[in-house]
């Protein structure tokens, strides 16, 4: 191991020429952005990384980058993303519901996300047209990468790794669908779920649909209340992260009411700004203030501009409070309440 100070200014100043030869600019916060990813991968070789963990991470950013590269290529105004079995028969009554489901969701204008095999991924692509689709695929030894519906498609994505794909799901979903599967699809259920709960993804719908008369959902909901809920694992307003339509016609409505009004969410230092496409009236923030003062720290939730910080959707109004930053799950609900207004 070599003892070598990648802050040293010679070796800062060799990074930053060279951010500067491949067309960046040293000065601005991406170059510095930049800069630090090189230090950090210059660490690598004084701190003793065996062989296997220096691919591991190699292999890892690669993927990162390329993802993002492909989704930054098809900018669009919503995404949802499609979880469900690989193993399911096109004529089983749940193929045909996500058949149908991304079909309507196409419709509005949404394009889907899917695993891209077989299956309810294959699904959730029949029913849409190939410029609406993505593939995010996951090499497997028992399975085939990808169906015959995204083979060949630029939008086909392939990840040797597990959490570069889930990061890649999250990272552009605006919402989730959920249709009955196995290990794999309560995997991604639980850590979307997960991520809301605890403020480290944006919330969104998560609707969890099935065939007619099917129990899968009922079944999963009994469990979560009896083993999770009962237990106190999870909170009474976290059961609000997830949403068990009916049919798929109130699947589609739950996820197109959500962006009636609500537009997005970001904290700017210490407040959580609920960015919206039409602004509320101070009566309304009134009642707001009263049926959710749990969510505020100190001060209360006011009617706002963009504030100081912000760079993006600056011409939106915005609610804006000083969050506890607990209970997410009742600021899915105060979301749900902005919309209904």
């Amino acid at each position: 191991m070599v003892d070598i100070d990648v802050s040293d200014q010679k070796i800062v100043t060799a990074i930053q020429d060279l951010v500067e030869v491949c067309g960046g600019q040293k000065d601005t916060f991406e170059g510095e952005l930049i800069t630090q990813q090189i230090q950090t991968s210059l660490r690598l070789l004084t701190e003793g990384h065996n062989t296997g963990q220096l691919k591991l991470i190699t292999r890892a950013l690669k993927e990162m980058r390329y993802a993002y590269r492909i989704f930054n290529e098809y900018p669009s105004t919503h995404r949802i993303s499609i979880f469900g079995s690989a193993r399911t028969p096109e004529d089983h009554p749940d193929y045909l519901a996500a058949e149908q489901f991304s079909r309507s969701l196409a419709t509005n204008g949404w394009m889907s996300i899917t695993g891209a095999a077989d299956g309810i991924m294959k699904a959730g692509m029949a029913g849409t047209s190939p410029d609406s689709s993505f593939g995010l695929s996951i090499r497997l030894p028992f399975e085939e990468p990808s169906n015959r519906i995204i083979e060949g498609d630029p939008k086909l994505i392939y990840f040797r790794y597990f959490f570069t794909r889930k990061l890649m799901f999250m990272s552009h979903s605006d919402a989730i669908a959920v249709f009955p599967g196995g290990f794999g699809t309560l995997d991604e259920l639980f850590e979307m779920l997960t991520l809301m709960q605890t403020g480290k993804g944006n919330i969104i719908p998560v609707v969890l649909m099935e065939g007619p008369n099917g129990v899968y959902w009922h079944h999963w909901e009994n469990y979560v209340e009896k083993n999770l809920l009962d237990n106190g694992w999870i909170s009474p307003e976290d059961i609000g992260l997830f949403y068990i339509a009916p049919t798929i016609e109130e699947g589609v409505k739950h996820i197109l009411q959500f962006y009636r009004r609500y537009h997005s969410s970001r904290y700017v230092r210490e407040d959580f700004v609920i960015r919206m496409l039409s602004p509320l009236t101070e009566k309304q923030v009134e009642f707001l203030n009263q049926k959710f003062s749990p969510l505020v720290q100190k001060g209360s939730m006011r009617l706002s501009a963009a504030l100081p910080g912000e760079d993006d959707f600056l011409e939106l109004p915005r609610l804006v409070f000083h969050h506890t930053r607990k209970d997410l799950g009742l600021v899915r609900v105060l979301i749900d309440e902005i919309n209904r207004f």
